[in-house]
């Protein structure tokens, strides 16, 4: 079993905020693998599918970003899963320019409460990633209210690409493994 987890926040008044942008990821994962319907299971919405051979479970925390650790390590522990080897998690993230995605193997938190949760409740930094790049607040403006705004109508075109680049990497790793992915898509976004 492999798990990709998108995090995001519910509700509709988060849905079009770049903090959701992972879970914009595994919707348009779950859109290309076809007939996968989500259901509410350990404090997330989840759907068992598979690519090629590959058995995926898709995972959106339902529990609040600075909570997803929670639903994280249910699945986790339920599947008996290593981290290192059958983890995925997608993630906004503003050290890079809106449209760059960058996907790593394992390391901290880097102030992303989301991951943070995860890491301690996983109690392993030892999982890969998919960093999808938001770019930094403008002047003035609090880093919160920023990943809690949705993208201005000029960068959606772009916003768009990188969600497609993104599932595409994940596609590949999962069937490639994560290191060629991270060759073939680090550095051309």
């Amino acid at each position: 079993m492999q798990i990709v987890v998108g995090l995001g926040n519910p509700g509709k008044q988060y849905a079009g905020t770049k903090h959701n942008i992972g879970f914009w990821v595994v919707d348009n994962l779950a859109t290309r693998l076809l007939e996968v319907h989500f259901r509410f299971k350990w404090q997330a919405d989840v759907a068992e599918c598979y690519l090629g051979t590959t058995r995926l479970l898709l995972v959106k925390p339902q529990t609040y970003m600075n909570l997803s650790g929670e639903a994280v390590a249910q699945v986790v522990n339920f599947y008996k899963a290593n981290p290192a080897q059958d983890l995925i998690v997608v993630y906004d993230d503003m050290d890079f320019p809106v449209g760059n995605i960058k996907l790593r193997q394992q390391g901290s938190a880097g102030g992303h409460n989301g991951l943070k949760s995860i890491i301690a409740r996983v109690g392993t930094e030892q999982f890969a990633r998919v960093r999808v790049g938001i770019g930094r607040p403008l002047a003035g403006r609090a880093p919160m209210e920023h990943v809690l705004s949705p993208f201005p109508a000029e960068q959606r075109t772009v916003v768009q690409g990188a969600v497609g680049k993104a599932v595409e990497a994940i596609e590949f790793a999962l069937e490639q493994g994560f290191a060629m992915a991270m060759n073939r898509f680090n550095g051309n976004s």
